[in-house]
């Protein structure tokens, strides 16, 4: 055996649970019976696939309620919102199974004497998804459910954080009856996959998670010419103009800062706005930041949990105190918040005015619960500052002026553009980052041609 790892807790410290890491005899095994079920599986028609597909959201569903208190446990979002990443998987999965029959239909083209000509979509083989413990469910689904929509077997690594959504999701296709082999997941440490992606058997990595983590994801994958997906991180701007509704703002950048603690990769963390509604808008925003309430996930009244773990608060507070020690100010007391504790998961929000781009906080990921505002007196400013930035997932403009949204958007540079809104996701629109935040796309239609290949078919029929 490889050993055993734990997932410990952030609600307590505890440990929530323990399993065995895979052995070598299981990982091999794992990859043949995916490479037997994935002969089979391909010649399955989509409609019938999508039977399948649909009876496992059915049963994945059922189990809601117990699936939303694990998440709490596991990773720390409060019970009053997890409940909404089983809804969004469902609604993810639901959307790329009825995308399937018309994004995996063969291409025609236009009509030649004597010649019958398509081009068809292949699948790739097997898909290796590497999914991270913050969205464990939304993160997975994005490449699963496609995946095997498009002919693929798949087997997931799941964060040993989060080991719960690998066999959840197991339960649900095995509970629809899917084929043996054509889902699998692995309790795997970081080697065992490294091998695994350099290893004969996997067709396509589907990764989400750090850019370091990128990194060696595209090293083990090195000379295989095989495709690789990744969806890294993040240091998602907004930019408030002058002419924004600023209410509307003011509520859903703080929602988009702060929920899941900021632990997402298209979370805001910078904001722009502009000098003519800037000190209205701090004021909103840092009012709004002390309503929350920071504690116990398990209890309704809470609305900020904790951190994943003790050291991604601390390198948050570090981050803090870096920033206020160059000049930044702080707006939020963490003493007004009583859960708050160094050297736990626990961490109030913070706002932060008066930063700038020297700043880690205004350049490096931070992954918490921190927004930095910044001054700006022109579109062109606020531009220039948003692309100031190794990062391109996601920005948002807030404006009522549309033509206005639509040009300053052409000249940012990330894979999602958004007016009015911020930290969420369209399953019928491409997901995807540009610079480090990635490449490669999940959901929409688009989705379905980085997990197929082209085949063309030249047939002459006139001799």
């Amino acid at each position: 055996m490889s050993g055993k790892f734990s997932t410990i807790t952030p609600v307590d410290g505890s440990v929530y649970l323990e399993r065995p890491f895979a052995d070598e005899a299981g990982i091999a095994d794992a990859l043949t019976r995916a490479a037997d079920a994935q002969a089979s599986w391909k010649h399955v028609p989509v409609a019938a696939r999508a039977g399948y597909c649909s009876a496992a959201v059915d049963a994945f569903v059922a189990k809601g309620a117990a699936i939303a208190e694990e998440i709490s446990w596991q990773m720390g979002r409060p019970i009053r919102f997890a409940p909404g990443e089983v809804r969004g998987f469902e609604e993810r999965a639901r959307y790329m199974i009825a995308a399937a029959a018309d994004a995996l239909a063969d291409l025609g083209i236009e009509p030649k004497d004597g010649f019958t000509r398509f081009i068809r979509h292949q699948p790739l083989g097997v898909v290796f998804t590497i999914a991270p413990w913050n969205y464990p469910y939304l993160t997975a689904v994005n490449s699963v459910i496609p995946a095997i929509m498009a002919g693929n077997a798949v087997i997931l690594k799941h964060s040993s954080q989060t080991p719960l959504a690998a066999e959840r999701m197991a339960e649900a296709f095995s509970g629809a009856g899917l084929p043996e082999g054509v889902f699998q997941y692995l309790h795997l440490d970081h080697a065992q996959a490294e091998r695994m992606i350099g290893a004969d058997g996997i067709d396509f990595v589907a990764f989400t998670g750090s850019v370091p983590g990128g990194r060696r994801v595209e090293t083990a994958a090195a000379g295989r010419f095989i495709g690789v997906g990744l969806e890294l991180g993040g240091k998602d701007p907004a930019y408030v103009r002058a002419d924004s509704d600023l209410d509307h703002a003011i509520e859903n950048l703080v929602d988009g800062a702060f929920f899941n603690s900021g632990q997402s990769c298209c979370a805001v963390e910078r904001i722009y706005a502009h000098v003519d509604i800037h000190d209205r808008f701090v004021d909103g925003f840092a009012e709004r930041t002390r309503a929350y309430v920071l504690g116990d996930p398990l209890d309704r009244a809470t609305t900020l949990g904790p951190m994943v773990r003790a050291a991604a608060a601390d390198h948050v507070r570090g981050q803090i105190a870096d920033a206020v020690a160059a000049g930044a100010k702080a707006l939020i007391d963490p003493g007004g918040f009583a859960s708050d504790k160094e050297g736990t998961p626990y961490l109030a929000p913070q706002v932060l005015i008066d930063v700038d781009h020297s700043m880690a906080v205004m350049r490096e990921e931070t992954f918490g619960p921190v927004a930095g505002i910044m001054k700006v007196s022109s579109d062109e400013e606020a531009v220039t500052l948003m692309n100031d930035s190794p990062y391109g997932l996601t920005a948002s403009i807030w404006t009522t002026d549309e033509e206005a949204a639509i040009g300053i958007g052409d000249r940012v540079e990330v894979g999602t553009w958004f007016m009015n809104r911020c930290d969420t996701l369209d399953p019928a629109l491409a997901w995807t980052g540009v610079k480090d935040s990635g490449r490669g796309c999940a959901l929409s239609s688009i989705a379905y041609g980085h997990l197929t290949r082209p085949k063309s078919f030249h047939l002459r029929t006139a001799l």
